[in-house]
């Protein structure tokens, strides 16, 4: 997570200083998530069939791909539109192929007893990664370069390529999956079949998606703004918002793993997302910058104790000939979908304010999870 922070750090500085384009940024987000809408039902079939290993080799070996390109471009002051833009979608599509089998490894290398444990723990390491990484970047740029450093972070991503070559774990034969053939429409439905009976993966997957479709992170992009109208134009408070959010997540991972907190239960992440919502919702309307930085603290603690607990449900509930699919479905779902909350909360952000769209986005998720929440209950009532 680091490498990829760094690169991102590199990059969009370097086809900022080129390009001075904000519709190229705004394909950065895109070609980010949008693979992950189409393409994770596939990816997490593949791992069903062939070894995670390998398939989580095919992902940063991507990521490898992406930061020699643009590193080589960079040297030879060759960059160009087309090419940036075809780096975008590489590594977008280098997070598809390693996200379900990534989450398989875990499992399959602490079974079902220690699975919560283990996927915090991932958490943290990547909030650890994503707080390093703009850091490292900085450093690497200013001593290597933009154009050499990219080259240099490169290397990140070997010792995790090797590592995977050497270990035991994550080894399985491959075999037939079925009548999956592709990523499409008919793949998707026929995933959503397989687990249409499965109350708790059903209903995490429907709430991952709400919180993506709704809000996820999209106010992060816009966070220069709400800064700036709290009084804070600086790019010193700026970052200090985005660090409080990090730091509520990173908090939220060493706590909640220390002390063995919040066992996964449906209920308990309908309730983490509930106030998730309160929490964005006050930092959405917060009159003054430190409580707005007290709201982002405590969003994202909540967010961090959310995804891990409906992730680790969903892998637990998940059938372990399928496993690799539902885990494509279900990010999908949660990633995927990140990609239409830019127009929720940033497209409606230029009509209304950024501040009353994210206040509206919120209360709207809020609602959806109480139906939510009532639904799942009507259900399983009826199942008793």
């Amino acid at each position: 997570m680091m490498a990829d922070s760094i690169e991102h750090v590199i990059s969009y500085w370097m086809i900022y200083e080129k390009f001075h384009s904000a519709a190229l940024g705004g394909f950065a987000m895109l070609s980010h998530w949008l693979p992950f809408l189409f393409f994770s039902v596939l990816a997490g079939a593949l791992a069903d069939r062939f070894d995670v290993r390998r398939l989580t080799q095919l992902g940063m070996l991507m990521f490898v791909v992406a930061s020699l390109g643009w590193g080589l471009l960079f040297v030879t002051g060759t960059l160009e539109v087309w090419n940036a833009c075809l780096l975008l979608v590489i590594h977008g599509f280098a997070g598809v192929f390693w996200a379900p089998a990534g989450q398989i490894l875990i499992h399959d290398i602490l079974g079902p007893a220690q699975l919560q444990s283990g996927i915090r723990l991932m958490a943290i390491s990547r909030q650890l990664g994503l707080l390093a990484g703009p850091a490292a970047g900085g450093i690497i740029m200013a001593v290597l370069g933009p154009s050499y450093g990219i080259l240099f972070n490169a290397l990140i991503y070997v010792p995790v390529i090797v590592w995977l070559q050497l270990t035991k774990y994550g080894a399985r034969e491959s075999g037939p999956i079925g009548a999956m053939r592709g990523g499409g429409l008919r793949d998707i439905v026929a995933s959503i079949r397989l687990i249409a009976g499965n109350r708790i993966i059903m209903s995490m997957t429907l709430l991952a998606g709400s919180v993506s479709l709704f809000v996820s992170n999209a106010y992060q992009p816009q966070m220069p703004a709400f800064a700036q109208d709290l009084g804070r134009g600086d790019p010193h408070s700026y970052s200090v918002l985005l660090f409080a959010d990090a730091l509520g997540a990173l908090i939220a991972g060493f706590v909640l793993e220390g002390t063995g907190l919040l066992r996964p239960r449906a209920a308990t992440a309908f309730a983490l997302v509930l106030l998730w919502c309160a929490a964005i919702t006050g930092f959405a309307v917060a009159p003054f910058y430190g409580l707005a930085m007290v709201c982002l603290f405590v969003a994202g603690f909540l967010s961090l104790a959310f995804q891990a607990m409906a992730q680790t449900l969903v892998q637990l509930n998940a059938p372990g000939e399928i496993r690799g699919r539902v885990l494509g479905l279900y990010n999908m779902s949660s990633l995927g979908l990140r990609a239409v909350s830019g127009v929720t909360v940033g497209f409606a952000g230029g009509l209304i304010g950024i501040h009353r769209s994210l206040a509206i986005s919120a209360v709207a998720l809020f609602l959806v999870t109480l139906v939510l929440v009532r639904t799942t209950g009507r259900r399983q009532a009826v199942a008793a």
